[in-house]
């Protein structure tokens, strides 16, 4: 059933603010103005042991105004919610912009901030779809939940503790600006997980096993959810993560060398993350964002010619997949969501863009990617859904092992490694088992692959079919300065590589 947006949020005095804010903008010559309005709520639960170790429940609210004058951005925020004080931080903006101009006058350069076209939009409502907000669920039902699930876990044999999480949050945003769009927005998105950890009380070894349920774009239905409420089956995986647990912890160390891999969705999704979703952001592709975790090796000269991996790889970004967390109605410059490719048959042909990199590069429009994490920052470019995209037919998980003679299937995320253009890596998994001529063979430990991007995407031989695909992601992709926090979901099969390196971690780590 659709949701409406949460009345409290509306009967705050949203459209006067904006109001007075771009009037003020306006008579003071800006050629461009926009208001953002933003209340975060965020709820973060956390157990060991069955036992509370943490909770907290934080709101963020306040409101923004952007603007262009003489070529230059501005910004400024506040938290006064009276109409002088909009008008106030619209003008505290211009002033910014006006000194921003003469610095950039001062260094000798001619580039001036002008923004890609978009339609007006009107007067447009978007809520993201879920069925129960977990807000309207009292705390002891979610913790209660947790405490039931890590209790399951530490009465099983060789489970020595447990932790356990619950990330909520709902956002909610109001925009406006001075060509006539007002959007108005709720997003709700969580993440539960869970960890178990084994210690050998003899060697005094220890490890872990994390559940795969990734974070996503739903309501407390993903927890607690009936049959086609589109629950994650937790039953289902707390009753196999110990004895997946005991077997890693008996399971021979990996010998290092090449191996084809099977990856799974579970961990295939972070590889996307790094490699792809961070490399085809075009701010960072022309250097306008070097000083976080870097540029880009998909440089804008190579649009069209990069080969970025095989023929049967194909990407898109997306900021429309239900239950995405990148999913949106409009972003923070009131444009409108859209899909759209970034790599066609192993070659790039698209990136991630603002208005602003979208009219300096020559786009005719922004396929929107600006967001903002707080009222107190300035939106950026930041990351969409990107995903691999399933073959219409093609195999399930099963199928791509028994094409394999020596290999690794790999299952969930665990640490990464990428260098600065996002081109070198190295990613290691929660758990790898041995394939020999077509079946698993039993876990191994202390393992990574290591390629560079174009080697590693290059050498993806097939794709699984729809089947296989999941949409995983994180809370937490870091961005900009001062950081910012987005969340972001990245779709893909289960995928076949042939001939990637393999680390022995442990040999590494004593070299």
């Amino acid at each position: 059933m659709p949701h409406e947006i949460d009345p409290s949020f509306l009967a705050l005095p949203l459209r006067a603010l904006a109001d007075a804010a771009l009037a003020r903008a306006r008579a003071l010559g800006a050629g461009h103005a926009d208001f953002r309005f933003e209340r975060v709520r965020s709820a973060a639960y956390r157990l060991r042991d069955a036992k509370p170790a943490g909770a907290s429940d934080t709101t963020d609210l306040g409101y923004a105004v952007r603007v262009v004058h003489g070529g230059a951005w501005g910004f400024a925020s506040g938290v006064d919610l009276t109409m002088d004080a909009a008008a106030r931080v619209a003008s505290q903006a211009v002033a910014m912009a006006k000194l921003s101009a003469k610095v950039i006058e001062a260094a000798g350069s001619d580039e001036r901030v002008e923004l890609a076209d978009e339609p007006v939009h009107g007067d447009k409502t978007w809520v993201s779809s879920y069925d129960v907000n977990p807000f309207d669920v009292a705390d002891a039902d979610k913790t209660g939940l947790l405490a039931e699930w890590s209790e399951r876990l530490l009465a099983a044999d060789g489970v020595a503790h447990v932790d356990a999480a619950l990330l909520t949050v709902q956002e909610n945003k109001f925009y406006a600006d001075t060509a006539g769009t007002t959007t108005t927005q709720q997003r709700v998105r969580l993440h539960p997980q869970l960890t178990a950890v084994a210690v050998d009380p003899a060697s005094g070894e220890f490890d872990s096993m994390r559940t795969l349920a990734p974070p996503v774009g739903r309501g407390w239905e993903y927890l607690a959810g009936g049959p086609g409420a589109g629950a994650w089956d937790w039953d289902a995986e707390l009753a196999e993560i110990p004895e997946l647990l005991a077997e890693k912890m008996r399971a021979p160390s990996v010998e290092a060398g090449s191996y084809d891999l099977v990856v799974d969705p579970s961990n295939l999704w972070l590889t996307i993350h790094e490699s792809i979703g961070h490399a085809t952001e075009l701010d960072r592709a022309l250097g306008y964002e070097a000083a976080y975790a870097g540029t880009s090796f998909a440089t804008f000269d190579q649009l069209g010619t990069l080969k970025y991996g095989s023929e049967v790889m194909n990407v898109t970004g997306d900021r429309t997949a239900e239950h995405g967390l990148a999913t949106i109605g409009y972003d923070d410059e009131g444009v409108a969501a859209q899909s759209w490719d970034l790599v066609r048959d192993g070659m790039l042909v698209g990136y991630q863009l603002d208005r602003r990199i979208a009219r300096l590069t020559g786009f005719e429009r922004s396929n929107g990617c600006a967001f903002a994490d707080s009222p107190g920052h300035v939106p950026v470019q930041r990351m969409a859904n990107v995903s691999l995209q399933p073959a219409p037919d093609g195999p399930s998980t099963e199928e791509l092992i028994g094409d394999v003679e020596n290999g690794l299937y790999l299952v969930g995320d665990r640490s990464w490694s990428i260098d600065m253009q996002r081109y070198n890596f190295q990613f290691t998994a929660q758990r790898a088992y041995r394939i020999r001529n077509g079946a698993l063979a039993g876990q191994v430990r202390d393992f990574a692959y290591q390629a560079t991007t174009t080697d590693f995407w290059g050498s993806m031989t097939a794709v699984g079919g729809p089947r296989t695909y999941v949409l995983g992601g994180a809370f937490n992709c870091g961005k900009a300065q001062p950081g910012q926090i987005a969340a972001v979901s990245h779709g893909c099969p289960s995928a076949l590589f042939r001939g990637v390196n393999i680390l022995n971690t442990t040999q590494e780590a004593g070299r």
